[in-house]
Parts: structure tokens; sequence; C-alpha cells
């Protein structure tokens, strides 16, 4: 291993001599592996006449490729591989240290000579390989002479682990007669070794166990058939060892071992067999029709699916009283009564029964007709049968209030066997409600045994037993159901009120209403209604009605004429007659009323009102809109101009407010009066009564709240007085414009027995007195008293 070693570093040298630099200057050159992978860094080489001289200087690590064997079992250390840089002389004047994986614990390294070992034995297994890192320092001032290097140590693999089946054992299946060579399952075995180094890993598949049956194959670990025609009715379970061996499978390799189950599925190669070709079976003759008479079977050796059988009768002389069937659990073959059995009539059916596979493989079709056949004999058994009635059950009506004593129907029953026993009838009573029936025991009439009332109860339930007379133990039932049909007692009617109307552009003959009818009478899902006219209606020119039938119990109204207009004759009566299909049938006469109206171009409603008769004939929807817009307009016109002329009469008196010096304020109409209260508040001063306070100028808009005025001394005779102060008032009210004013006042005075009258004073008061004494005092204040107590309810 050394002398290898020193060769590969002898050869690495020859092939990088160029790169070796000049001995003035320090220099190594750094191998990193057998590849010779080289790293170069710049250096300062020697001074010269006292510069510094740049130069790029090639230095690196010398040391042999390193490898440690596995499971090294030797007493010494394991020799892994030297370092050693070019700047050591041989002078012990450079230290070598080791760092990373397993650095001191597992490898180890002699600082003067760079000697690596290994202290104990290693795995592949567990780490293929370490990564560690090599510096060379000074040994005296520990200075860095090479950078930190970095290498690997690979774990060389030696043969130490067998090929292991981590998926085993193995389960597989594979198709009965199948071909030889086909595909059953896969093994595969794992060996941990390196595949890279060696036939370590290299495994080799053989069988030890299972042949001749199957094969496999070395290098896949395909399992296939290796015989024909394998047979599962024969051997269903095959048990095959397989071994996997490493170093290709040479002599001294290691190999593991897997268990491989394999078992043959089914096919469907075997037809189904009867156990014998006859089959005696016997049948009484009172079975029920429907019920299992009789069981066969075919065997199959196949399973599943596969041994699924299908039985049937061959036309023949069975084919019409019996059926076969297969039970799905046990593939029987179970024989059904289709029809009731008559010993007296046939004693002994006999026919051929088929079973064959449901799923065919149409493989196996050479080997012949996958079915078989037996013949089936039945013998019918002599039975003592009760009496058989000619019907499972019975229905029949009788209307209410029906006399006592009335028969409603009748049952019969007749016993089948060769002896014939006459039969005699019963009522089997469970309730006291059976006994409003009775029957003829020899005859087997049913007849009622009082009134029937359908309101009370409307369905009897009634079950009638017949006896064998010469047997009174073989018995039979039979239900009867008897229906109380509801007499006739209401007449129809009209089903509701209808709106009817034709339109005005009607044409002949058309349908302008669809009706119906109602009826009281129970059961309404079965009443029948027809409709007519009145005799006294047949002349009728406008309208007809057209009945539609019983089917749909509907009638309409026909127009026999056309130009109805609503202003000669608004309403039609149109009389209609109806009869029911009750017993005994009832009618009734009902009245439509039909109501002219306009009607769109389509026939669709436009107006029935009477106001639409006066409206100019022509005019369309549009047009009536556009009219009813014209006169909305001019009533909002009219409303604008009337409150603009309120707004004009409350302009103030003023004719021009820019202007506020001493002005002479003038009118351009003459003074109203008495009727002229937009003005000045008269009432005070007409009625001494009513005092209001707070009372502001009317021609000014006030800026300033004015205190409260005294009020006038009602007692107060002298007018000339009441006038000073107010002018006083109007001296020294500071809301009141600079200039003079004239205010002329009228006073009724208080002798008066009817006071004021004026109409100043009656718009300022508040109408919170009583004014039905103006009743008491006579024809000439009748009129005032009617409007001032108008007034009064008014506000209240």
């Amino acid at each position: 291993m050394l002398t290898r070693n020193c060769l590969l570093l002898f050869l690495w040298i020859l092939v990088n001599e160029d790169l070796v630099f000049s001995s003035r200057a320090p220099s190594s050159s750094l191998g990193r592996s057998r590849a010779g992978r080289e790293h170069a860094r710049s250096s300062v080489g020697p001074v010269r006449n006292g510069a510094a001289r740049f130069q790029r200087v090639k230095r690196g690590w010398v040391w042999n490729q390193f490898f440690v064997l596995e499971e090294y079992m030797g007493s010494d250390p394991q020799y892994v591989g030297k370092l050693h840089t070019d700047l050591d002389r041989g002078d012990s004047s450079v230290k070598y240290t080791l760092s990373g994986d397993g650095a001191g614990s597992i490898f180890t390294i002699d600082q003067t000579t760079g000697d690596i070992h290994a202290l104990r034995s290693l795995d592949r297994e567990e780490k293929p390989y370490y990564t560690l890192r090599a510096q060379a320092v000074d040994i005296i001032t520990n200075i860095p002479l090479e950078p930190e290097s970095e290498f690997v140590i690979k774990v060389q693999d030696i043969n130490d682990n067998e090929p292991k089946f981590l998926d085993g054992p193995y389960t597989a299946s594979v198709p009965e007669m199948s071909p030889v060579g086909t595909y059953v399952t896969q093994v595969t075995a794992t060996d941990a070794d390196d595949p890279t180094y060696g036939n370590s890993a290299r495994v080799v598949y053989s069988i030890l166990h299972g042949q001749p049956y199957f094969s496999v194959d070395p290098k896949t670990g395909v399992i296939k058939t290796a015989l024909p025609n394998m047979d599962r009715e024969v051997k269903e379970k095959y048990q095959v060892l397989i071994q996997a061996k490493d170093m290709g499978g040479q002599l001294g390799g290691l190999a593991g071992t897997t268990i491989v189950n394999i078992s043959l599925s089914d096919v469907n190669d075997n037809p189904p067999r009867f156990s014998k070709s006859f089959f005696h079976v016997r049948v009484p003759e009172s079975s029920a029709v429907g019920s299992a008479v009789g069981r066969i079977k075919a065997h199959d050796l196949d399973i599943g699916r596969n041994a699924e059988v299908e039985y049937t009768i061959v036309p023949g002389d069975g084919g019409a009283m019996f059926d076969i069937t297969t039970n799905e659990h046990n593939q029987e073959g179970i024989i059904i009564l289709k029809r009731p059995l008559d010993y007296e009539g046939k004693k002994i059916y006999t026919f051929k029964v088929e079973a064959a596979n449901a799923h065919l493989d149409p493989r196996f079709q050479s080997f012949g007709a996958f079915k078989d056949t037996a013949t089936v004999k039945i013998n019918v058994l002599d039975v003592d049968e009760p009496p058989v009635f000619n019907k499972p059950s019975y229905v029949m009506d009788v209307y209410e209030d029906t006399p006592a004593g009335t028969i409603i129907g009748a049952v019969t029953a007749q016993d089948l066997d060769a002896s014939s026993s006459p039969v005699r009838y019963s009522i089997d009573w469970k309730s006291d409600l059976d006994s409003n029936f009775d029957i003829d025991p020899v005859e087997g009439t049913i007849s009622t045994n009082e009134l029937l009332d359908r309101e009370n109860i409307a369905q009897h339930n009634i079950s009638i037993v017949a006896t064998k007379l010469n047997s009174p133990v073989l018995t039979s039932r039979v239900a009867v159901t008897v229906h109380v049909l509801d007499i006739n007692e209401f007449p129809p009617e009209l089903a509701s009120s209808y709106e009817t109307f034709v339109c005005e552009n009607a044409k002949v003959g058309q349908v302008i209403q669809i009706f119906s009818a109602k009826d009281q009478d129970l059961p309404s899902s079965g009443q029948q209604f027809s409709f007519r006219t009145s005799k006294d209606d047949v002349k009728n020119k406008n309208f007809t009605i057209r009945d539609f039938g019983s089917k749909y119990n509907t009638a309409g109204i026909i127009t026999k004429r056309s130009g109805f207009r609503r202003r000669l004759q608004e309403i039609y009566f149109l009389p209609v007659v109806i009869d029911d299909n009750g017993y005994p049938p009832k009618s009734s006469t009902g009245t439509l009323t039909i109501r002219v109206c306009g009607c769109e171009l389509d026939g669709s409603l436009l107006t029935c009102s009477a106001e639409a008769i006066f409206l100019p004939v022509g005019l369309s929807t549009g047009a009536l809109i556009a009219i009813l817009l014209c006169i909305i307009i001019l009533l909002v016109i009219v409303v604008l101009y009337v409150g603009l002329r309120r707004q004009k009469k409350k302009e103030t008196l003023m004719s021009s407010k820019e202007d506020i010096r001493d002005n002479v304020i003038h009118y351009d109409d003459e003074g109203g009066g008495e009727e002229d209260t937009h003005a000045f508040d008269m009432g005070t001063l007409r009625n001494p009564k009513v005092i209001k306070d707070n009372l502001f100028r009317r021609d000014v808009k006030p800026e300033m709240k004015r205190g409260p005025r005294p009020p006038v001394s009602q007692d107060s005779a002298d007018i000339q007085d009441f006038i000073s102060q107010r002018l006083k008032e109007h001296d020294t009210d500071n809301s009141a414009p600079p200039y003079d004013s004239l205010a002329t006042y009228a006073y009724e005075g208080d002798g008066s027995l009817a006071e004021s009258l004026s109409s100043i004073e009656s718009l300022a008061l508040d109408f919170e007195d009583d004014y039905d004494y103006l009743s008491d005092w006579g024809p000439r204040f009748k009129t005032l008293a009617g409007i001032f107590g108008d007034l009064t309810s008014d506000k209240w």
C-alpha cells in the first residue's frame, strides 16, 4: 500500500513539474485528490532594492488517496495515510493538526510526520465517509504555513451484509389453467453493501423450493408459472422458497431467503352436474300458489361466481304449472307452484330441468357444454279441502234508507273434492255492526236487517264463512265490502258567483265565460252535471249555453250576435238549468249576470264603469292620459296665480324701501274701511275686552321685541285719552320707522246690545266665545247665528 502511494505521488509531481516556482521563494503544491485538484493563491516575494515585488506563488498539500477498510479487526490502529507539505524539510519545524468528523476520537495524526491512523473499527453502513480539515503550522510560532484544507476519508466496503427481503413473506395469486410463463409476482432483495464497489451488492435470485411449478428470473426476481394447466380443483395453494445471494451468486457470497405463498384463482372450467338424473317429488294439492314444493341441486366444482347456476324448466308438461328459481346461498333449484293443484283433475306432472353456468368463459367452451339436464316427476297428493269461493272478495252497493230485508247481493262457494259436499253460509260476527246484514245459509244471498244511514257509516266490512256440510271443521272465509250510497238530496248549483263580461266588439259564436257546478251531495268526485238553457229563455237572441260534456263538467256562454253597446243596455241576465246524475236526479236554475264592457282590439278588458259610457267614443288610453295631464297643468297654473295674488296683498304700504326720509304715504285706491284688516289690528279699539300682548306693526318688520303694552282700560270713556296714549307709545317705539304716519281708528262703543259687528273684529278674535245667544235675538240674526255656529263647530 505504501509503495503504491509513493508511485502515485511521484507521477503527480512529474505532471505538475511546470508549476513549481523558483527556489528563491517558498512555494508548495496543493494536492486535493487523485485528480490532483490545485488551489492557487498570491504571496509576496523577496524584497529587492527596497521595494516589494508581488508574484503568483503555488502552494499545496501532498498526501495519499485516503481509504480505510471497514470492520478492521487488527490489534494496532489502522494506517490511513500521510499528510505532507513541501515546506516541511524534515527538520521537525512543521506541526500538523487535524479537525472535523471524528478528529481525535476516530482519527488521529502524528504532528511531526503527518501520518493518519484510525483508532477503531468503522462500519460503512453507519457512515460511508468522513470530512476532515488539515492545517500545517510553524511548530514554534504556531503561524499557519498553509491555509486550512479539507479532505475526505472514505470507508472502503467489504461484503459484510446479506441480501434481505424487506417486503417478505409474499402472497400472490395466478389463475388456474394459465399457460407457461404467466406472471405471478416479483420479489426484491436489498443489500446494504456498497453497490459501486465490487460485487458485494450484486444479488442473484433462485428457487430453493417450488419447482417444477414456478420459476424466478435470477436478475429481476420475477416469478412466473413453469407448468401448464395447473388445476385449482386438484391443488389450490403452493409455497415457494426464494433465495437472494450476493457476490453475483459466487461461492462465498451471503444469501437471504423469503417465502412466497401462491394460490390458484378459480376460472369457470367445470360445468354443473346433477347428482342423479331423476328426481321424485310429492306435493299436496292444497299447496298454496307461489309456495316451494321441491328442491334439486346441480354441483359445480368451481367456486364464487363461476359456480353460479341457473335453472330452467324445459318447455313441456310442467311448464305451465311450475317454475324454478335459484337459491343464491347454496345454488339449489327451488320448484315453485304457479297454479293451484287439483288431485281430481290431474295426479302426475313430469318435466325436465336444465342447469347451466351463469358466467361462461369462452376459453373453455371447447371442453363441451357447460350444462346438465335432469327429469323431475311430481305426484299430486289428495287432500280434503275446504269450500272455495268463486271470487277472492266481493263488493256490493246499497242506497241508504233501503227497506229492511232487501237483497243486496250473493256469494257462492263449492266443494272441489270428489265427494262434492253441500256448502252452508254464515256471517262471522265480529261486532254489533255486522247485525245490519243477514245471509241465506243455503243460497248465500245477503240482505239488510235495518235501515242504513250513510252519514253514520259509509262502508261496512263483513266476513262470510262457507262450511262443508259433511266436514264442519273445513271452512273458508271471504271478505264482503258493502258501500252505502248517498241519496241525491241537494240540487246542483253554480260553483261560484261568476263575474262575466262581454266586449262591445265581441263576435258571433265567441265563448265569453266557462263555468261549472257543484253539489253538496257526496262523493263529489263521481258527480256529473249537464247544462242547458231554460225553456223560457230558448228564444234568447243574445246568448246561449253550450255543454262541454260530463267528462269536463263545464259549460260555456256563447254570443249569438255582435254589436253590444253599453249605452243601450249595460247588463244582461242569462238563466241556466243544471242537472246532476244522482238518484233521484236533481236540477236547479241559476242566473249568470253578463256586463257589457269596453275592450281593447285583442279582447283584453278596458273598463266596465258607467262613467266610461259618457267618454267620447274612440278615445284610446293614451288620449285619456293626455287629457288628464292637461287638466292637472291648468290646476297648477290657477293655484300659482291665486298664490301670487295673495302675495301682492301682503306687500308693505311703503312704495319705496330705499328712501327712508320723511315721506307721505299715499295709496292708489280708496281705503277699505272696516274690511282693511292688514295694516293694523282694530280689534282692541272696537272691543276693549279683547286684549293682545306684544302687538307689532304690520307695515314694517321689527328688529327687536317690544315690551308688553299696558291694556286699555275697559272703563275709559274718553277716546282722546286712549289715542294720546297710543301716540305716545308710537313715539317711544324704537322699532317704528322715523317718519310721520297717520292712523285712523274706529270704535263703535259698547252701548249696543249686539256689541261690535265689525268684520275686522271677527277676524281678530279667536272664536273663543259662544255664539249660541245669537239665536235668541230674533229672525233678523238667524243667518248670522248660523254662520258663527258653523265657525265654532269647525274650530272644535
